[in-house]
This record gives structure tokens, C-alpha cells and sequence, in this order.
């Protein structure tokens, strides 16, 4: 007895149900779009997205300034 093929009476029993057949293969998708599988669009309005050319720029300073300090540390014989 599998709960796929067995479905509750009302009654406190179980009761047989048929397979799905091919007319009702898609119906497991119709149940996944019910309203409340669906994700709410959540809005943040203090949050202000960072634009792209704004975060290349940073990290291209950052991968500067760290090749700087690998530099001079390397040439002031700091990690030596």
C-alpha cells in the first residue's frame, strides 16, 4: 500500500484510487501553480543596486592595490 494509490475516506480508512492516467500526467504541475506556491515580488527600498561598471571598478582597484603591497612588500624584503 503506497499513499500515491491510497487516499483517506473521511472516515478514519483508506480507499483505493487509480493511477494517474496519461490524460492527467500535467496535473501534478497545475497543483504546483497554486497561489500559494508562488513567491511574493518583495521590493527593499533602501536598498539602491550597485551599478556593474561601478563594481568592476572596485574590484580593479582592489586587485591594484593588492598587487601594490604584494610589490612592495616583495621589493622592500618585508616578507623575505
Amino acid at each position: 500500500m503506497t499513499l500515491n494509490l491510497h487516499r483517506p475516506d473521511g472516515q478514519g480508512g483508506l480507499i483505493p484510487t487509480p493511477p494517474p492516467g496519461p490524460g492527467r500526467a500535467e496535473d501534478w504541475r497545475t497543483a504546483l501553480r497554486s497561489r500559494r506556491w508562488r513567491v511574493a515580488p518583495l521590493r527593499n527600498s533602501e536598498m539602491n543596486p550597485t551599478s556593474t561598471a561601478m563594481a568592476v571598478a572596485f574590484w580593479a582597484v582592489l586587485a591594484g592595490l593588492t598587487f601594490a603591497l604584494l610589490l612592495w612588500g616583495y621589493g622592500s624584503h618585508f616578507w623575505h
